[in-house]
């Protein structure tokens, strides 16, 4: 029996280094927004943004996450470099808060069950779906004037690097790049058929807004997969 057992323990932990775990944590970083107003910098963590993350790890090599994160972005056409946007001096405020689900593939296998320090860059593709206020700019005033809440999808992009700091916590920094099927989350392109006047479209409409969230995470790891062995 005691030899039966034995085996049982041997075959689960084997089983073990392969099996589920499960993280939640949180992120805490900046965003900026990519659009019709203001400069254009690709990275550049102005805005407060934060959210929390939860993981299933399938494998070592990828895992099913989700995030809800909420940004604030704002941008203003007080910027020298862009002549004819800082004569325009149109800027903006919005709040973005995004649901969404996809996998993170790792580079390196990341067994979350041994006790060796543990590093590897991953990246994450998914799905999103985001909220924001929706407005207006009066070129008369300069003034942003809301009229409805708004909502669309969009598609994350991630990479990134974590780390293991015990065996039950995991610190990690990542850059994410938010494509939106949206090009009025800087109020550039507002819809007469949710409320706003007619003529108040700017800038160009056959591109769509981005933005980009930077931090940093901490995730911590709960769920071991039990090996049962009968007496």
């Amino acid at each position: 029996m005691k030899k039966n057992c034995l085996l049982i323990i041997v075959f689960c932990s084997q089983y073990f280094v392969n099996s589920q775990y499960h993280e939640i944590g949180a992120i805490v970083g900046g965003a900026n927004y990519i659009g019709d107003v203001g400069s254009s910098n690709y990275v550049f963590p102005e805005n407060p943004a934060f959210g929390l993350i939860y993981k299933w790890n399938r494998t070592t090599r990828y895992s099913f996450r989700t995030n809800f994160v909420f940004s604030s972005i704002k941008k203003s056409d007080y910027n020298p470099s862009d002549f004819a946007r800082f004569l325009r001096k149109y800027r903006f405020k919005n709040q973005i808060m995004e649901f969404s689900v996809g996998a993170e593939i790792n580079f390196v296998d990341f067994n979350l069950h041994g006790i060796d320090k543990l590093f590897t860059p991953y990246i994450f593709m998914g799905v999103g779906y985001i909220k924001y206020d929706l407005f207006y700019h009066n070129p008369k005033t300069f003034e942003s004037i809301f009229y409805a809440d708004g909502s669309n999808i969009s598609l994350p992009v991630i990479i990134g690097f974590k780390a293991t700091a015990s065996p039950l916590v995991i610190l990690g920094l990542e850059i994410g790049a938010r494509y939106t099927f949206s090009d009025n989350l800087d109020g550039s392109f507002p819809k007469s058929d949710s409320g706003a006047p007619n003529g108040y479209e700017f800038g160009n409409i056959n591109n769509n807004d981005w933005y980009v969230f930077t931090g940093l995470t901490i995730s911590f790891t709960f769920g071991d997969l039990p090996c049962y062995c009968k007496e």
